[in-house]
């Protein structure tokens, strides 16, 4: 949902940026990839080690900036098919570092109970089933737009509750993870909805065409 309605707001912040790294001669690809081996360090390496609260403000600073390949590619004319299937590949690699991360925090560190673990092994498998049936549905022509639980909502849930928990809140990644576990199970049915909806309109469009073509 905030990826639908939340880009032209974070615009005024991200563009001005976007245009100081085109300045110095920054490539979106080169930005995409540093991002992600940045957001993967911070996460790989504090979380586990239980600095929940550092790794959930520093990797939340990189995430926000989520958009900027992206719009650097708009303001430089570099987009491609490539950049975007780049981003997208990257975008799916932090998304899996972050919660295997977690995962092992809950495992190793915390001791956490098996149901907090299956959360979020449910949330991380989900995630990556939720990103390709929107590839998949937009590679068969259909319009895969918005979610219940997209991106965006996945990293605030999943930073919040770190750094929540971090700050000493109890509970906070388990009702994080249950939230984000439960919500990612309905967005996988919803966005299948999405496309069988479509597939029924066109072919119900196309019976109609057929109908009304002379004999």
């Amino acid at each position: 949902m905030l990826s639908v309605h939340g880009r032209k707001p974070a615009a005024v912040v991200v563009e001005p940026i976007a245009k100081a790294f085109l300045k110095v001669g920054l490539s979106p690809n080169v930005v995409t990839v540093v991002g992600t081996i940045v957001t993967i360090a911070i996460s790989v390496i504090l979380i586990p080690a239980g600095h929940l609260f550092a790794a959930a403000i520093i990797s939340g600073l990189f995430v926000a900036f989520d958009m900027l390949d992206g719009t650097m590619a708009r303001l430089s004319g570099q987009a491609s098919k490539f950049g975007a299937t780049l981003d997208a590949s990257c975008d799916r690699i932090t998304d899996g570092a972050l919660f295997c991360a977690i995962a092992w925090w809950l495992i190793y560190t915390a001791d956490a109970a098996q149901s907090t673990v299956i959360a979020c092994f449910i949330t991380l498998v989900s995630s990556q089933v939720i990103s390709y049936i929107k590839a998949r549905g937009e590679a068969s022509g259909f319009t895969m737009v918005g979610g219940l639980i997209e991106r965006p909502e996945r990293l605030i849930l999943g930073l919040g509750g770190v750094g929540l928990e971090g700050l000493g809140v109890p509970n906070a990644i388990a009702v994080s993870l249950w939230i984000l576990a439960i919500g990612s199970i309905f967005t996988v049915f919803q966005r299948m909805l999405i496309a069988g909806r479509q597939e029924h309109a066109n072919r119900e469009a196309a019976r109609r065409s057929a109908e009304q073509e002379p004999a």
